[in-house]
C-alpha cells in the first residue's frame, strides 16, 4: 500500500539490472507502477510512451547519463512536470549540488533507503 494511497507511475533507469529490478519490485510492492529502463536513451524514450509522475534516474548510464537525462527533460514539454530524483554511488558535498544544477528535484545515494525514497515520491 502506498504511504498516501496515492499510486505514482514511477521510471527508474539504471544500467545495473539487478539493481533496477530489486527497487522497481520494493515500490512496486508499496503500490506504485514502475517501468525500468536500462539507459538514459531509453529512460528519454520511456518518459513519452510510460508518462510517468517520477523519474528515478542512476547518474553513471551508458550511452545518456542521468544528468544528461535531466537536462533533456527539463528542455522538452513532456518532460518538464516529471519530479527527477538522482540516484548516485556519490554522496560528497559538491557530488550533491551537481544533479539540483542539472535539474534534478532530490539526491539519494546508492543503495536508497526505501523509506527515504518512498518519502520523496510524495513530495
Amino acid at each position: 500500500m502506498t504511504h498516501d494511497g496515492v499510486r505514482k507511475r514511477v521510471l527508474i533507469a539504471d544500467d545495473n539490472r539487478d539493481a533496477a529490478e530489486s527497487l522497481a519490485l520494493l515500490l512496486t510492492m508499496h503500490g506504485h507502477e514502475v517501468f525500468v529502463a536500462a539507459d538514459g536513451v531509453d529512460a528519454l524514450d520511456a518518459v513519452t510512451s510510460f508518462e510517468p509522475d517520477i523519474a528515478v534516474l542512476d547518474i553513471g548510464m551508458p550511452r545518456m547519463n542521468g544528468y544528461d537525462v535531466a537536462r533533456e527533460l527539463r528542455a522538452r514539454s513532456d518532460g518538464h512536470d516529471v519530479r527527477l530524483i538522482a540516484l548516485t554511488g556519490r554522496g560528497q558535498s559538491d557530488d550533491r549540488q551537481r544533479p539540483f544544477d542539472a535539474g534534478f528535484d532530490a539526491h539519494l545515494t546508492k543503495p536508497p533507503d526505501i523509506e527515504s525514497l518512498l518519502k520523496e515520491l510524495l513530495k
